[in-house]
């Protein structure tokens, strides 16, 4: 049976069936698992974790009986360990009881979030490689803090995931995908858990991608056409390994067909128009948003504004339905995007209005009159009448290369 205990019981030989609080105070990347390893239980003792739930059917008990937890004792079905349950006095509105913040205030949230979902993806993906399945335990505790942070505010995760370098692409595009499926899911009006869904299939989409021969994957130049080919059966490798993880259908279908295209002429069994899952439309668009948009060994880095407009053109490639809502999630003019202002200036966008997808917030660092920079100014253009956007910029023609930095750090 399930037991919850104060952390300060935890004895060898308990198995560990779920740890309480945030899942960044978890010292672990996986639960379920039978404390064996002394070390390990001094890091459960050391991690500021309150409380957690054992498994008495599958190791130890306590000696003696613990205090009466605040809860009641018999837990409710768990979602994935490590989530964070809904709060039961949290606005019905606000997805998992988070509250609305600034992109400010969740930049520093978010950069913890990645680094901490980068490792737990690290883990994963090389478990895969060794032959092994998923552990869907920490797959569902990446998706429940990504989640929180998207809820939060959906600009500063995805925005950081795209800053990943191309030596991190491999497990940050997993993690970019997730943050993206579920921005999207709650765009579309998909429920709560159905968000998770889309989460849960976005991080977990090219795990195929470890089975491919390392020479394969990483190859800093055009593959071959032989080459290709084998990096085209990622998808089938991918189900394959999640299915013996046990992923629901969703995941396994995202994962299966995420390169399927609208008019049929995707891979691996050329699906098209209502062949396709609405959950596998969205992560064809997340997929490749985020891949364009990352740097590359073999290609630079596509401007997150151009790279909308340039999809939009791609007839056939995308659901339009599905293409308008992630525009409308991201933002026409995404975060990091160098836009001209009718005042004669240039800004880059620093977070999105919601529901003002021409009017963000802007950081105005250069005049066009003076052909100089300009003490930074932050404009939120839904409010200030005075000023607009009449065109985006190609920061490579200005010579900006650290317009990151403008946009990722407060004034």
């Amino acid at each position: 049976m399930l037991k919850k205990i104060p952390t300060e019981q935890a004895e060898l030989g308990m198995h560990l069936h779920s740890m309480e609080g945030s899942w960044l105070s978890h010292p672990f990347w996986k639960t379920k698992f039978r404390l064996i390893d002394p070390a390990d239980l001094q890091a459960l003792k050391a991690s500021g974790v309150t409380h957690i739930w054992i498994d008495t059917r599958l190791g130890d008990d306590v000696a003696t009986p613990p205090s009466p937890p605040p809860e009641p004792a018999a837990p409710a079905p768990q979602a994935p360990s490590g989530a964070r349950a809904p709060s039961k006095t949290a606005p019905a509105e606000r997805p998992g009881g988070q509250p609305a913040l600034s992109m400010n205030d969740e930049l520093d949230r978010a950069t913890a979030i990645m680094r901490e979902s980068r490792r737990a993806v690290v883990e994963m993906l090389t478990e895969a490689r060794m032959g092994r399945t998923v552990e869907r335990e920490a797959a569902g505790a990446v998706v429940e803090s990504i989640a929180g942070s998207v809820w939060r505010n959906p600009s500063a995760l995805i925005s950081l995931a795209r800053l990943k370098t191309k030596d991190d692409y491999t497990y940050m595009h997993s993690v970019a995908v997730c943050a993206m499926m579920i921005a999207l899911a709650q765009k579309l009006g998909l429920s709560e858990a159905q968000q998770r869904v889309a989460g849960e299939a976005g991080l977990l989409h090219d795990v195929g991608k470890m089975l491919v021969p390392m020479e394969v994957l990483n190859k800093p130049d055009k593959l071959s056409g032989d080459e290709f080919a084998i990096m085209k059966t990622h998808p089938e490798r991918g189900h394959a390994v999640l299915t013996a993880s046990g992923c629901g259908e969703d995941v396994l279908g995202v994962c299966l067909h995420h390169h399927e295209r609208m008019d049929g002429a995707g891979y691996p069994h050329g699906l098209s128009e209502d062949q396709i899952p609405l959950l596998v439309r969205m992560g064809a668009v997340c997929d490749v948003y985020d891949a364009v948009t990352s740097e590359r060994p073999y290609k630079g880095a596509w401007d997150p504004a151009a790279t909308l407009a340039r999809m939009a053109s791609w007839k056939g490639h995308f659901d339009p339905v599905v293409f308008q809502a992630f525009v409308a999630s991201l933002g026409i003019y995404p975060v990091g995007t160098l836009v001209r202002l009718q005042s004669s200036r240039l800004a880059v966008v620093i977070e999105q209005n919601p529901g003002k997808l021409t009017a963000p917030k802007v950081r105005v660092f250069f005049s066009l009159k003076s052909n100089m920079p300009t003490p930074m100014r932050d404009l939120d253009l839904d409010r200030d009448e005075g000023d607009r956007i009449v065109g985006r910029e190609d920061p490579a023609a200005w010579g900006f290369t650290h317009l990151n930095d403008l946009w990722s750090r407060p004034t």
